[in-house]
């Protein structure tokens, strides 16, 4: 079911205003909720950057929010696909909007985020407009990100409202979507009950730092999910992770090949709470700098593809951000514009797709987005 909670993945289809200023609670610091080092978007990428706001808001919005591929399909599948809506890029977008200082334009994604996406227990993964469906499921990734950028927004705005919303949704998270202190994928509405295993990029361990829940609840979650995180480390020769921890088996459960954009998001996680292995980000690194960071691998390291996702590479460079490396952050941009499309004076222009097929996902454009604002 859930479909492996395409949220994070859609790239694998080719990943309160007026309110008091209250002070900050005790910790906060440690728990600061920006990136470490923020590089930023220089000036030289600013073009780029603007032509990506104006291809993402004339192209693939629409009243919802931003479409998942920029093709219309009949949303019908067991994967989102064309205009349907994720949490997912709602999250991506108020992640932006917050790092990037944008009140306004993350007052109204959060206000239709919230609308779309709210139900009792967590925030659906997933709406069809043609069917006025939303899907009564979360994907944990997704909720951790919106719970993100709301603590983000509170610190970045000094907006106590934001932090107290993501008090108050963090607790629920954790309320449905953790148990006997063990994080799991998604939570079914519908049948009251969560999955049997966690996929370890979803294992956001600074987020999940950032909840304001009783100490001892959050420092069980938060070893319980570290050391499944860390556990799933390949080893040195190829420094990449598991997919999933089966909790009922009691072993990682991993298809045949490893996906890079899983890997790059676990090691994102573990490079924000400083737990990254130095060989994973050297590996990154050198790929990056030879253009060869492909999409698919075996487990032992061979390439399988020769896939340049534009999210892997946005990806690869908010691991530079969060690992203090500079250069990896510039390197990791510069192999991500080479993927943009310019110059056809087509639908593309601006964006992240295929002229070949008019295909963009929403995760590649809005990772590349966000890579912008680290």
């Amino acid at each position: 079911m859930i479909i492996r909670l395409i949220a994070i993945l859609g790239v694998c289809a080719a990943m309160l205003a007026g309110c008091d200023k209250g002070a900050p609670r005790a910790g906060d610091e440690a728990e600061s909720p920006l990136p470490p080092n923020r590089y930023g978007a220089s000036a030289a990428y600013d073009e780029g950057r603007a032509a990506l706001e104006a291809f993402l808001a004339n192209r693939m919005t629409g009243p919802d929010g931003i479409y998942t591929n920029l093709l219309e399909t009949a949303q019908d599948a067991t994967a989102a696909s064309g205009h349907e809506i994720l949490s997912e890029s709602a999250g991506l977008l108020m992640r932006y909007d917050a790092l990037d200082g944008r009140r306004e334009p993350f007052a109204e994604a959060w206000s239709r985020a919230k609308a779309l996406f709210d139900m009792d227990a967590s925030f659906s993964y997933r709406y069809s407009p043609l069917s006025d469906r939303r899907y009564p499921v979360n994907a944990a990734v997704d909720d951790l990100r919106i719970i993100r950028a709301l603590y983000e927004a509170g610190a970045i705005f000094k907006d106590a409202a934001y932090t107290a919303e993501a008090d108050r949704y963090g607790q629920r998270f954790y309320a449905y979507n953790v148990k006997d202190g063990r994080l799991y994928d998604f939570y079914d509405e519908t049948y009251k009950t969560t999955n049997d295993f966690l996929t370890l990029c979803y294992v956001d361990l600074k987020t999940l730092g950032m909840l304001n829940l009783p100490d001892d609840d959050k420092k069980i979650l938060l070893e319980k999910a570290r050391r499944t995180a860390e556990g799933g480390y390949l080893g040195d020769a190829f420094p990449f992770y598991e997919t999933r921890y089966d909790y009922g088996a009691g072993k990682y459960a991993s298809p045949q090949d490893i996906r890079t954009v899983e890997s790059l998001v676990t090691i994102l996680h573990l490079s924000e709470a400083g737990l990254a292995h130095p060989e994973s980000i050297a590996y990154i690194k050198k790929q990056v700098g030879a253009g060869t960071l492909f999409g698919t691998y075996s487990r032992d390291g061979a390439a399988k593809d020769d896939v340049r996702s534009t999210a892997i590479y946005a990806l690869a460079a908010m691991i530079g951000s969060a690992a203090g490396d500079k250069e990896l952050y510039e390197e990791a941009i510069a192999r991500m514009n080479e993927l943009r499309t310019t110059g056809t004076g087509g639908p593309l222009d601006g964006g992240f797709g295929d002229p070949a097929t008019g295909q963009a996902y929403s995760f590649d454009n809005l990772t590349a987005l966000l890579a912008y604002a680290y």
